[in-house]
């Protein structure tokens, strides 16, 4: 199901928010992978920030989608 929700995000360019050991994060999401571990993670930009952060799918709890208007990438997608 989490995959489900950031591929449709990472496609319809719409920010997601979630719980993230217990902070609550807004991000504009980017790629979906797998980390040098083997664990699955996405990677995208804090909404007040620049920077382009890796997450843990295990980590991730209470996603939703938010209705806002579509992002433009800072870094062009592939």
């Amino acid at each position: 199901m989490k995959s489900q929700i950031f591929s449709n995000a990472i496609s319809c360019r719409k920010q997601l928010r979630f719980l993230y050991d217990f902070d609550e994060i807004i991000i504009h999401p980017y790629y979906i992978g797998k980390d040098k571990n083997g664990k699955k993670v996405v990677y995208g930009r804090i909404n007040t920030s620049n920077e382009i952060r890796k997450f843990e799918y295990m980590k991730i709890t209470n996603i939703r989608m938010l209705n806002k208007a579509r992002f433009s990438p800072i870094i062009p997608i592939i």
